[in-house]
């Protein structure tokens, strides 16, 4: 599988798009004037204890208060909160040490939050959810420090290996180095990218995450909640960290700073993968020219067609979101009805696997999918859809197809959901629902040239039109209306085709390619 990266930089956001085999799969935005992003290391205050929730409301500086779970305490809640103090004590000459700190007993799983704190009390904090409609971020006090090879966690002595390096050995292995190297009082969760890596390249980060920790109690001791301590990198290094690998074939960036920034970031966890990286210096929009717009266009919406008439309805409620499957023209002359939804199903689960990655859509979504009276087939269809799901890196879980033939499947949200309006409004009618007769569009362009030859002496144009307009005027090699023109002009015209604009719209540019405003 090739995976490409397209990063787009305009204004103050960051596009960026995953391709798979030159499909898009997943698209992320990333404002870089955001100031509350999942992973995010903050001083807060407890606002308020809400005993009947369980749960505690936190001052992080966002408009709406953060949301604490009794069971995002984390067991070392005690241990945590006792360093803050230390920590933040100005009487206190010598600074804290994890390393020497003398745990606190872990709280209870079934404990009530009123016995761990009380209101206006400082706490330290990391987003684990983005603010997402009118709910605000979702936190934790269970502090993780995530690398590319492994995740730090203070206050901790476990060393877990993650499920999807299979091979017994290597887990071992891992195991046993990791232990050796740990510092004390300091959890490990070991990634799958770090299989067959060796002990300088896990110790190397081990002691960067370390240093990232150090850098949050050094700032503790002087901050005032609510504070930004650490921030997570931006999203762009953040995808690169999690899922670059060998597969990758070609990072493409439109902006010459992010370039180098995520130069140095590939230089620093794979030095192997520079020469993939290539700063886009084309004039054209970057997502255009490797033909994401166009994959944006017809993958959201109300409505997505797949191919040979199938296509979802993909619809928002308030509880969840429901998908509905339809064969549209689909016909398989060759097999029964129960073959063609057979089918028709497994090439919709394809597509509903993908759109779940590309729009980050959350929590309960339920799928109806066609009808097959056969339990072998549903079962043919539960596995291909837990199949084509196994590249997403979001927690979900697949229940098997009722006898009704719908779908339910649950699926970690953490960031709010990508919406994208694919409807436009018509540059010709302007919404009214009418436009100009389409039979004078040519006498209007041929105004149009002969103002500017007459009246701004014009002497090149570039016109740029629809794809069928620039079929049309280019008609003919001999006769055609361009030709036609330019002899009764005397110019040089050069026409574009342009699939992005409707099918009305034309604009004209000058040699420069600087558009003339009429």
């Amino acid at each position: 599988m090739n995976r490409e990266l397209i990063i787009r930089k305009h204004d103050r956001d960051i596009d960026i798009a995953l391709l798979e085999d030159k499909l898009l799969v997943e698209l992320h935005k990333d404002r870089t004037d955001s100031s509350f992003s999942t992973g995010d290391i903050m001083l807060g205050r407890v606002k308020k204890v809400a005993s009947g929730l369980n749960a505690a409301f936190i001052d992080i500086g966002h408009e709406k208060s953060a949301f604490l779970l009794y069971m995002n305490l984390g067991p070392q809640v005690k241990s945590f909160l006792k360093f803050l103090k230390l920590v933040q004590d100005p009487s206190n000459k010598t600074k804290p040490s994890v390393e020497t700190f003398n745990n606190e007993p872990d709280i209870e799983k079934t404990g009530k939050i009123t016995n761990a704190l009380q209101p206006n009390q400082f706490i330290l904090v990391q987003i684990i959810k983005e603010a997402i409609n009118t709910k605000g971020p979702r936190v934790s006090t269970e502090i993780s420090i995530a690398g590319r090879y492994m995740v730090l966690i203070p206050f901790s002595n476990k060393v877990s290996v993650s499920q999807k390096i299979k091979n017994a050995e290597e887990r071992d292995r891992l195991k046993i180095l990791v232990k050796s190297i740990r510092p004390k009082n300091f959890g490990i969760i070991i990634r799958t990218c770090a299989e067959n890596k060796m002990a300088a390249d896990l110790y190397s980060e081990m002691e960067s995450l370390k240093a990232k920790w150090e850098c949050v109690v050094n700032k503790l001791s002087t901050a005032k909640p609510p504070a930004l301590l650490v921030s997570e990198i931006d999203k762009t290094n953040v995808i690169l960290r999690d899922i670059l690998n060998e597969s990758f074939n070609n990072i493409q960036v439109n902006d010459s700073s992010t370039y180098e920034e995520i130069k140095l970031f590939l230089k620093q966890i794979a030095p192997d993968k520079e020469d993939i990286l290539k700063l886009y210096k084309s004039k054209g929009d970057i997502f255009t020219f490797f033909g994401v717009d166009k994959q944006i266009k017809s993958s959201f919406g109300k409505i997505t067609t797949i191919k040979n008439g199938i296509y979802l309805i993909i619809e928002k409620t308030e509880a969840l979101h429901v998908i509905d499957v339809n064969s549209g023209s689909r016909i398989n002359n060759d097999g029964s009805q129960e073959e063609t939804a057979l089918a028709v199903n497994t090439e919709a689960a394809k597509e509903i696997a993908r759109q779940l990655r590309l729009r980050d859509l959350g929590g309960i979504i339920v799928v109806d999918f066609i009808d097959m009276k056969l339990a072998a087939h549903r079962k043919q269809l539960f596995e291909s859809l837990c199949e084509d799901m196994k590249n997403d890196k979001a927690r979900h879980t697949v229940l098997p197809p009722t006898k009704f033939g719908l779908i339910q499947i649950t699926r970690q949200r953490v960031r709010p959901e990508i919406t994208i309006e694919t409807l436009e409004k018509c540059p010709s009618c302007n919404g009214q629902g009418v436009v100009k007769p389409t039979i004078l569009l040519e006498n209007d362009i041929e105004d149009t040239i002969k103002y500017l030859v007459q009246n701004q002496n014009e002497k090149l144009l570039n016109l740029c039109v629809h794809p069928y307009i620039y079929a049309y005027l280019t008609k003919g090699v001999f006769s055609s209306i361009r030709k036609k023109w330019q002899k009764k002009y005397h110019i040089k015209l050069k026409l574009h085709s342009m699939p992005e604009y409707s099918f009305l719209d034309y604009r004209f540019f000058n040699s420069l390619m600087e558009e003339i405003n009429l």
